[in-house]
């Protein structure tokens, strides 16, 4: 496991936005964890989780020219991530959106530089079911951004449903033609959680889960 992908999983766990145990989540299953970015609340832990982004977009080599934050999350996390590449050299455009257009002042739904003929790499915490990921790129294409990739913190590399045997994540990359990728996944958390000797315990729930609703692998 890379550093950027074992430094981002401690830092999630110091943060409490990592967290082991039973919870249910929004589709009804039970899961044996739960990752909420919201938790990195502060001007440190949002720099040290821009720095994890920041070096698993480099590991990736996407091209791309400027990033997009939707909202609400997305917004401090692309924010992060164009600080930290700025001390990195890379001094990037930034835009994010308001869940309802602005009717005063400039107007509009976005915030931030304009997208039109810039390759537009999208920043969020997770993909879920990719509902709010495919308003992303509809934006993006409506302002005349070109989608170039999207950045994700965790990738819980699940079934979206019974009826498609790939992860929200696969299905959003091969709609959109373009690379999704993840700071950490899940196969990262189980090699994790069985190094660290208080999550150890933690490891056969895990590997239960991924048996239960894992995604099969791409290609």
């Amino acid at each position: 496991m890379s550093d950027h992908r074992s430094r981002f999983l401690q830092l999630a766990l110091n943060a409490d936005a990592l967290r082991f145990g039973q919870f249910t989540l929004k589709s009804g299953r039970v899961s044996p964890y739960f990752f909420n970015a919201g938790r990195f609340d502060t001007g440190l832990a949002l720099a040290q989780l821009g720095n994890c982004y920041a070096d698993a977009i480099e590991a990736a080599g996407m091209a791309y020219d400027q990033l997009f934050g939707p909202a609400y999350k997305g917004i401090p996390l692309a924010t992060a991530i164009a600080c930290e590449l700025s001390h990195r050299g890379r001094n990037l455009p930034l835009t994010f959106n308001r869940k309802e257009a602005k009717e005063h002042g400039e107007g509009g739904n976005l915030i931030g530089a304009d997208m039109a003929g810039r390759r537009v790499l999208i920043v969020d915490d997770v993909i879920t079911a990719g509902t709010a990921i495919r308003e992303a790129l509809a934006i993006i294409r409506a302002a005349g951004g070109i989608p170039a990739g999207i950045v994700v913190a965790l990738d819980r590399q699940e079934v979206a449903s019974g009826q498609d045997p790939r992860s929200a994540a696969q299905a959003v990359a091969e709609e959109a033609g373009i690379p999704v990728v993840a700071v950490a996944n899940l196969g990262d958390l189980l090699a994790f959680a069985s190094g660290n000797p208080e999550l150890v315990g933690y490891r056969e729930p895990l590997l239960a889960y991924r048996a239960r609703y894992g995604s099969q692998p791409s290609g």
